[in-house]
Formats: structure tokens, sequence, C-alpha cells
């Protein structure tokens, strides 16, 4: 900190003791003064009691940065102890032996433990007799009471045979001495001796650092009330030193609004600038300060990477000593460093004075250097700073990461810094990077005029990659990846293929450890396969492909594609009548995304922020949640998912997404009787180069209805000419639309016309066993019509699909009532037994689903809810922190579809899960 003026006790005069170091010039009595602590000292009891460890080990080190507060920790500690303290500020001069000891002696005589006359006093400045060392750790060594003696400024010792004879005189005082040394760097004692001994005290820099309530207690020192969310930001920037919190918060005092001083003050232009440049920077070689300044622009930098800025190669002893100084310079092992975020601060402003127009060539130097070194990121980022758009997109096609455009946690990040690429940036690679950033963003017509522009400027065949153009085998790669996309979403699959099959040819001839290296390349290119293949109602095609991605390794690079992956698998088992198997992968997409970024809210989107990605961001498996909860008339349920998706960029361009919210929202009106809406709604309203016919035959099903709901038979009918036994599920719907209308026979034939029995689930055959348990009544069977009815109760339990018996007309309502078949709907289609106590229901049953089992953590955490507890209790009782809790909660809304807490414990104790 800024030191005030010190308070100086008088020194007592002994008779014949020398007044004058062996130079002849008069002992400096400030020198042995405690500091002066200032009215706004903020004592922190924690450091005090750690530095009374001091009074049991020989050697104590406060070792800390300029401005640290190690000074005036001392002095406060120094201040409340009985036994005496002899102080001493070191200063260059004391480098001669002779004159270092005269003052060692004086202030122990100012302390009141003068050394007697057998140890005599120095005569020689540039030496010391041996028999004084001798004599004097003799006496300390007689003492019944330890003298502590404290060492303030050590860093201005560097003489070796100073802290030889420091040391010999330490080790022979044995209890007598405590010497406590107060110091920028590590001194030249043994440390490591008395550290493996158990003799050594250390307080350091990361102890010494404010936390925020200290922060917060010495602003309120100096009149300023900083709530803790604040000033913990403020010691983030700061590193919680000492000087640059009180500096801030003296010029933060003479401001209109001190907290908003403190978020945003200008470093390089306030007294915390001056500081670091008067006490770390100026103190320096030229060498260093050349070194310092430069490597401001990194964020984090080695000795290869501040010699490629210097043009030097003396930056490894040059770091190793500012690190070893406190000089402000972090080490984070593995030889890397960075600069304390206030001194960097400083610096680039500096750097701007004193090097003006050298940051972009220092930005150009640092990215290639990194980009050779495989630290692709930080090159970028140094490119873009650079403004140098060629570089950066080439190096980014030449590392075959243009998939980390759509997907993996830097995907924002990516994002972000190539929306400030301006048109002057004219390379193959770079409109590679406007098609990928415009097809992620579902910009069709932009991304293919970009990725034709590319291709055209690739035609020549490069022939090898320099660096403003990519290799010719990454690029065209890249290219067969965004061709893949932009088929995808233009709804053409035989270009997809065509595309899949151009990056398996390429995939030969770019080096192996670069597909290694980005799974999420691979995986996108299968996801775009499948997702097409879906779209042309090839289901077990698309389904082997998307099998594969859902099992791809590769961590958080591939966990969209596998998310996306799980999604549409969830929709193909949906259409293919499994809504249990289709709503547990669809959960388990979910799954995928939180357990990537727990904090990311589930089909948000890939990068929520930039709106990036066709992954989660597309809510494939929200729609097929939804799509579920219709069948099982959860109504509200499936409207709230509906709602979730509704933003979502890639909801209204990627035809599979747009089919499948046109499917769950079309089917939703439709049982709220609003058969206009469900007609206009089932309508995907894209624009594709091939029709899906699983796609159009969920349209005309919904067309149909209207019509038939409307009172237009003949017109219903007529709708689903183009329906056919090719889709199970569509088959068996319109031939219940059929029956409806009248048509027994169109419906049987219907039935019979479905193949692939193999791969239909309960949807289809409990809706088929319906249709022919009418048929059957009709035509008076009414035994047929009971078995089949039943066994249609007992396939629809299970998987509690509702909506087929609620669909199905009054003509089933007797036989539900009867005996056998009442016994089989009862609790989940129709109304139970009252429990004990519990009055008969007279409504329907509400929705009673747990979408997945609950895990052992989750039921800890609704038990506690159910008592009423809040997250903070909840995370104190079961040992957790507060975020992991809310993790929790988040999950157990999710499965027992609710959105408040109070809901969360109705549904569970409706569920009997808790009581």
């Amino acid at each position: 900190m800024v030191p005030d003026v010190p308070v100086v006790p008088d020194v007592p005069i002994v008779p014949d003791v020398p007044c004058a170091d062996p130079l002849g010039d008069p002992f400096l009595r400030t020198r042995f003064a405690l500091p002066a602590r200032p009215a706004a000292f903020l004592r922190r009891q924690r450091l005090v009691d750690h530095l009374g460890q001091a009074l049991g080990t020989p050697l104590t080190l406060v070792n800390g940065a300029a401005g640290a507060g190690k000074t005036l920790l001392a002095a406060d500690w120094a201040a409340g102890l009985r036994s005496p303290v002899a102080w001493l500020t070191v200063e260059a001069g004391d480098r001669r032996p002779g004159v270092f000891w005269a003052y060692v002696l004086q202030t122990l005589r100012a302390c009141g433990a003068p050394a007697s006359d057998a140890v005599g006093a120095p005569a020689d400045a540039s030496g010391v007799d041996r028999r004084l060392l001798t004599a004097l750790a003799a006496e300390l060594n007689d003492r019944d009471r330890p003298v502590v003696l404290v060492l303030d400024e050590y860093d201005c010792m560097t003489a070796p045979e100073i802290t030889e004879q420091l040391a010999f005189v330490l080790h022979h005082a044995g209890r007598g001495l405590r010497l406590v040394l107060v110091t920028r760097t590590e001194p030249l004692l043994p440390l490591h001796r008395y550290r493996a001994a158990g003799e050594l005290t250390e307080i350091r820099a990361a102890e010494l650092a404010f936390t925020p309530e200290e922060a917060v207690a010495l602003l309120e020192l100096h009149g300023l009330s900083l709530p803790v969310h604040a000033a913990r930001a403020l010691v983030d920037r700061t590193r919680g030193w000492a000087a640059g919190l009180r500096l801030s918060a003296l010029a933060a005092r003479e401001s209109a609004d001190p907290e908003l001083y403190l978020k945003e003050f200008e470093a390089d232009r306030s007294t915390v600038a001056d500081f670091l440049l008067a006490e770390v920077l100026k103190g320096q070689t030229q060498e260093t300060q050349d070194l310092l300044l430069r490597v401001s622009v990194l964020k984090r930098f080695c000795p290869g990477l501040a010699d490629a800025l210097t043009l030097r190669s003396d930056a490894e002893p040059l770091l190793a000593g500012l690190h070893r100084e406190n000089a402000f310079v972090e080490h984070l092992g593995h030889s890397w460093y960075q600069l304390h975020p206030l001194f960097g601060e400083i610096l680039r402003a500096h750097l701007r004075v004193r090097l003006p127009g050298l940051e972009p060539e220092l930005h150009r130097r640092a990215a290639r250097w990194l980009r050779r070194s495989g630290f692709l990121p930080e090159a970028l980022a140094h490119s873009a700073a650079a403004d140098d758009w060629n570089f950066a997109a080439g190096a980014l096609i030449d590392d075959l990461a243009i998939g980390r455009l759509f997907t993996g946690p830097r995907s924002d990040d990516l994002a972000q810094l190539f929306s400030s690429m301006g048109p002057e940036a004219r390379s193959p690679a770079a409109d590679l990077v406007r098609a990928a950033h415009d097809l992620s963003r579902c910009d069709l017509d932009r991304g293919r005029a970009h990725l034709r522009h590319a291709e055209e400027r690739l035609a020549d065949d490069v022939p090898g990659p320099v660096d403003d153009v990519p290799g010719p085998a990454a690029a065209r790669l890249s290219c067969a990846l965004l061709e893949a996309l932009a088929a995808r979403l233009a709804g053409c699959p035989s270009r997809v293929e065509k595309a899949a099959e151009a990056a398996d040819e390429l995939r030969w001839e770019v080096p192996a450890h670069l597909l290694d290296e980005h799974p999420e390349l691979t995986a996108l290119l299968l996801t775009h396969l499948g997702s097409a293949r879906l779209w042309a109602g090839r289901f077990e095609d698309a389904r082997a492909v998307l099998t594969t991605v859902a099992g791809t390794p590769g961590g958080a690079s591939t966990v969209l594609p596998r998310e996306e992956s799980m999604g549409h698998l969830a929709l193909l088992d949906y259409l293919n009548g499994w809504p249990g198997r289709a709503e547990r992968k669809a959960l388990a997409a979910l799954s995928e995304a939180e357990r990537a970024d727990p904090l990311r809210p589930s089909g948000s989107g890939i990068g929520s922020s930039s709106g990036i990605g066709i992954g989660s961001g597309s809510g494939i498996g929200r729609l097929v949640l939804a799509a579920v909860a219709v069948d099982r008339h959860e109504l509200g349920r499936a409207q709230a998912l509906l709602d979730e998706t509704a933003q979502l960029p890639s909801a209204t361009r990627d035809p599979v997404t747009a089919a499948g919210r046109a499917l769950a929202t079309a089917r939703l009106l439709l049982v709220r009787g609003k058969t206009r809406a469900a007609v206009e709604a089932a309508d995907p309203a894209v624009s594709t180069a091939v029709a899906s016919p699983w796609a159009a035959s969920h349209e005309m099903l919904v067309a149909s209805a209207a019509h038939l709901a409307e009172g237009r038979p003949d017109r219903a009918a007529e709708v689903l000419q183009g329906v056919s036994g090719d889709q199970p599920v569509c088959a068996v719907e319109a031939a219940a639309i059929q029956l409806a209308a009248g048509r027994p026979g169109a419906a049987v034939d219907l039935l019979d016309s479905i193949r692939a029995k193999d791969r239909t689930g309960p949807a289809v055959t409990v809706g088929a066993a319906l249709v022919r348990a009418r048929v059957a009544e009709e035509a008076g069977d009414t035994a047929t019509a009971h078995r089949l009815v039943a066994q249609a109760l007992l396939g629809a339990r299970q998987e509690r699909l509702r909506r087929p018996f609620l669909d199905a007309g009054a003509w089933i309502r007797p036989l539900l009532a009867t005996a056998p078949l009442h016994a089989l709907a009862a609790g989940w289609l129709t109304p139970g037994p009252p429990r004990r106590g519990e009055q008969p229901r007279t409504e329907p049953l509400p929705p009673l689903l747990v979408a997945a089992e609950l895990s052992g953590r989750e039921h800890d955490v609704l038990e506690r809810l159910a008592r009423m507890m809040s997250t903070e209790e909840i995370a104190a009782d079961l040992y957790l922190s507060v975020n992991t809790v809310k993790t929790h909660l988040k999950s157990v809304y999710r499965k027992l579809a609710v959105n408040r807490r109070n809901e969360a414990v109705r549904r569970a104790r409706e569920l009997r899960l808790i009581r």
C-alpha cells in the first residue's frame, strides 16, 4: 500500500554506543520504526493468526508483490507482541556487511535488547569480524525470551556474503532469535532445509490477496458500500491486490457513482497505473521493459512465444526472474505465465504510447507461433485482433475445424469472433467460414452463394496449405460438410448422399491425425445424412447412420450431433408407433445436452446467444415429447413443450424439424377442436426439393380429420387416397377415419396393406385393434369386439396411450363399462377405485406420468422440497453446492412435467413418489 508518514519512536541513547555506522554516517532512526498503519487500515485476523506461528519457527517469510500489504501486516502483528521486536527497513546501501550488521545491532538496542560490549561493533563497512557474529549468536541463544528481528524490504539485500552470515547467526542463536523477512523476492537462504524441518512459516501472494468479504470491509473503511458480488468482480480484476483495492477506493470516493467507477475504471488512467509503472516497470532493464510491453497483448505466454514477439531469445531467464521478483508476472505451470490483469491493462496502454502501431504486428506474430504450436483457438483470436482474417479462416479450414462453428464448447466464441470478419477477407477459406456462418443460422440462400464462391476459387487445386489459402483436401472436405448441410436444409436427399460420398473419398487425402482430433466433422456429416434419409422415408437407412452418431465418442466436441441424432432416432420411433421408446430417446437427447452444459437450458440452441446450430437448436427431442404428450392426452405439457421450441432458428427451416413441429402442433389443435387452425399448422411451410412421404401422409390425415369433424365424410375419404401401408401409423389413423366416414371396407383394406410388422409398435397395434373392434361391433360380433378392445387396452396401458380411446367415439363406452374391460382401463384411462378415506372421483384422471425415473439424489432433493426447505437449506442438508441442487431441481421438474416447486410436490404425491 501507499505508506503514510511513519510514527518514529525515540531510540534510547546508550552511553558509549556508536551513533554512526562504519562509514561515519549517523543512523537513520526512521529505519527502526514500525510503519504507521493508515486510518483506513483493515486488520485481517486470518493473516495475523498465521503470522503468529512465527514465534514457533526460527524463520518466517512474508513474500509478495509491491503493494501486497505485507509490510503493514507485519507491522500490525509486531505491534501486538510482548516479545521484543527489532524492526529494520533494509536499503540498498546495506549490501556492505559492516553497514548491515551495524544497523542490525542498532535496531536490537532500539528495541531494548542490546548486545553486550563483548559483541562490539563493526569498524569496517566492507566486512565484519567472524567473532562479532559468533558472540552475537551466543548472546541471543542465552536469552530467556526470543528477540523478533523483522527485516522489511529484504529484497534490497542481494549480497550472498551477508545472507550466509545471517544464516550462521540464525542457526546458532537457537530459540533466542525469530527472524522475519518481508520481501518481494525469494531470499538466498536455504529455505528448503527450513521447510523440510518444519522450521519455516510462510505467507505468500495467494494468501495476502484480499477475499471479496475483506474487500467489502476495506471499502467500508473508505466510506464506500459495495455488495459482495460487485466486490468479487473488483477482486477478480485486481487479484485481491491490496494497493490496487486501496487506490481504487480512494479514487472512487471522488466519483459521482463509486460502484460504477469500481466496475469500469480505466486502469491506465488511474493512480494504480502510476504505482505500477513506478514500482514495477521503471525499475526493470530496457530489455525486460520491452518484453513486458510486448507480451501485454497476450492472455498467457511462454518463453518461446515471448521470443517470437521480441525477436530475441532471452525470454526464459527474464520471465523466471520477473516471477521470482513478484513483478506481477504469474506462473501458470509448465513454463506458461500471465500478467496480473491490471498490470496487463496498463502495459497495453503504455505499449500504444511507446511503440505506436506495433500492436497488430505483435498479434500477427503471436497468431503464427500459436498456429505452428497447435494452439488453434488462441491463434484465431490473435489473427482477429490483427484483422488478419484470411490467416484466421485458413487456419480454421486447414485444421479441419470447420465443424467447431456448429458444435463444441467454443462454438459461441468462434461465431462471435468471425462475425467481425469484413468483405476485405477474400480467400476460399473466408468464403467457407461465411457459408458455415450463414448455414448455421439456416440462411440457405446466402450460405449456398458463399459456398459456390469458395468452390469456384478452389477449382484450380492449390498445391498445399499456406498462410492464407487452405490445403485443397481440407478445404474440399469442409465444402462437402457444408454441401451436405445445405442440401439437408433444401430437402434434397440425393445431394446429401452425393456430398457424403465425396467426403468419404476426401477423408483419405487429409492427415489421419486431423480426423482423429476433429470427430465432430464426421459426426455432423452423418447427422445430415441421417436427417436427409429420414426425410426421404428411408427409416432403416436413417436409423443405421444416426445410431452410429449417437454412439460417437469425442466428448464435448460431438455432444450436439449426438443430441440431434438421438432426437431424430426418437422421431423415427414415434413414426413407427413406439411412443415409449421415442420418449426415452428424446429425454436421453436432452440429458446429453445437460451433461455437456448444465447451465444451458436444453433445446435452447447451439450457441444460444449467437443462434448458431442445427443440433439442440432444432428442438426435435422436445417436439417428439410434445407429440407423445398429445397421444397420452397431456395437453398442457404438450403445449409447454411446443412453446419452448417456438423461437428456435432451425425450427422453421430444417425440413425434418419443421415437419415434426407441424405434426405435433396440428395434432394438439385437432384434439382441442380447432380444425381450421390444425389444417394450417399441418403444412410445414418449408420449400423442399423432394416431398417427404411421411410428412405428406400426416398432413393428409389432419386435413381428412378436419373434413370429417366438419361433416364432410366423402371429402375426408378422398383426401386419404395418398396414404398407404408403407406408413403403418398413418395407415392405422387413416383406417380409423375411413371407418368413421362409413367406409369399413376401405378401413380394413388399409389395415391389411400394412407391412413391416417387425418394426411397428403399440400405436399401430392398438389403433388397428380398435378399428377392427369397431368393425366387429358394427357387424354384431360383440365377443370379437370385446377381445380386440381388451387387446388394445393391454397394449396401450404400459404406453399410457389415451387418445386412440378418446377419439374412438361413443361406440366404445359401453364396452369399457363392462367388468373385464373396466378393470383393464381403471387407473390410467378411467378413474380407478378410491383409496381408503378418499371420495370417489367423478372426473377423468389427470395425466400422471413420470417421463423417466428419478435418481436417488433427485429423490432426496424432492423429499426436502416437500418439507418446504429452501434451495440453500437443501444444499446444506445434503452437503451439495447450491448450483448442484438447482441442477437436480431442474431435472426433477422436467421428469415430472412441471415448472414450479409446489407443482412438483403435488405431482410426486399423486404418483406416490413421496408421502
